[in-house]
């Protein structure tokens, strides 16, 4: 068996609209010699319209004279059509008129002919006709195909995006999409805050996995929301705790003061998160302010980190303070001035750094009217 080579010839499909059945016998003995032709006739312009529908045509022949509709109309009635609106019109009349010519042309008709015309100009001028018309259908398809890859495209990059936002912040995202090999800054000054679940490690040896699962999200997506609200940047989750920076990856001079009502935020988010659930959890937020080193770690998941003694001793304020109050630095206290009300806590040890003044911050201050 040959297998053929090249490409698979088209069908033409050819649509004659003519009143007179003689015609329409003797235009199917033209084309009866071409392999390639199927044939379709009808007599009246309404039979026509429905039988486009179902026979697709590639091809439309279509007398100028009808006694239902005038030429320049039925052209009209094809455009109009979307089975037939692309499709070659070849306008078949008994004599050969310029201005008709024009009118018809101008109308969307595709061609002219003298009826009946030779059967090999007739052959040709419906294979002609039908390639393009073919090739017309083809290009549409691709660039129906191209649009529609282009838009999943588009939908995979927003997809790609919105999880790259959700693991940097939004600056540092697009300085990775530059292709910035190494993403490390020092930034003078900045509050970093530790929330840790207090009475967590002994709660979760009671639960499913999926109840302590589904805790955890409902309890840090309040946070990140709290977060987002203050303008502040989550860092991290690291088991039961929540790490958040202000004044980075994008400085601001009010860091400490974001800081302060974020933590505010997130006891009332805490509360509202566990209400009605019995769960022996209390939150436990410290903060401290200085100086970091921030930058981006790995090649396949990228994470954006903290590092210097600022973000040990911030963690230190959690782990040294006190279920369900937050406890703040000297440092962050003085940054924060009298526009906070802040509670004394006295020095206390703290592991690696000896002694240090630290208090717990109770709200803010009402501001006068």
């Amino acid at each position: 068996m040959t297998v053929p080579s090249g490409p698979i010839p088209h069908r033409h499909r050819v649509l004659l609209v003519d009143d007179q059945a003689m015609i329409g016998a003797a235009v199917k003995r033209l084309v009866a010699g071409a392999d390639d032709i199927d044939f379709e006739f009808q007599r009246t312009a309404a039979a026509a319209l429905a039988a486009a529908e179902t026979f697709r045509p590639t091809v439309i022949l279509q007398d100028l004279v009808m006694p239902d509709v005038e030429g320049l109309a039925m052209v009209g009635k094809f455009r109009d059509l979307p089975a037939t609106a692309h499709v070659p019109v070849i306008v078949l009349s008994a004599q050969e008129e310029p201005i008709i010519k024009a009118q018809l042309l101008g109308a969307g008709a595709s061609d002219y002919l003298v009826k009946l015309p030779d059967e090999v100009e007739l052959v040709a001028r419906i294979r002609v006709h039908s390639e393009g018309y073919h090739r017309l259908v083809e290009r549409n398809a691709a660039f129906t195909a191209l649009e529609k890859s282009l838009a999943e495209l588009r939908e995979e990059r927003e997809k790609s995006e919105r999880l790259l936002l959700n693991i940097l912040p939004a600056k540092i995202a697009a300085r990775l999409k530059e292709r910035e090999q190494t993403i490390a800054e020092s930034f003078a000054e900045a509050s970093v805050l530790f929330a840790d679940l207090s009475g967590f490690t002994s709660y979760s040896q009671h639960v499913d996995a999926q109840q302590l699962v589904e805790l955890l999200d409902v309890i840090f997506s309040a946070f990140d929301d709290v977060a987002r609200a203050a303008g502040i940047e989550k860092i991290k989750t690291i088991g039961d705790a929540y790490m958040a920076v202000a004044g980075l990856p994008v400085p601001r001079a009010d860091h400490a003061d974001a800081m302060a009502d974020a933590a505010i935020g997130m006891q009332a988010a805490f509360t509202e998160a566990i209400r009605g659930r019995g769960v022996p959890l209390e939150l436990r937020i410290g903060i401290h302010s200085g100086p970091v080193v921030a930058g981006v770690i790995g090649r396949h998941k990228f994470i954006y980190d903290l590092w210097g003694d600022t973000v040990n001793i911030a963690s230190r304020m959690e782990s040294h303070g006190e279920g369900g109050r937050i406890h703040i630095s000297a440092t962050t206290r003085d940054l924060l001035g009298d526009r906070f009300q802040c509670e004394s806590r006295g020095g206390i040890t703290i592991k690696g750094k000896g002694v240090m003044e630290t208090y717990f911050l109770l709200g803010r201050r009402e501001r006068a009217m």
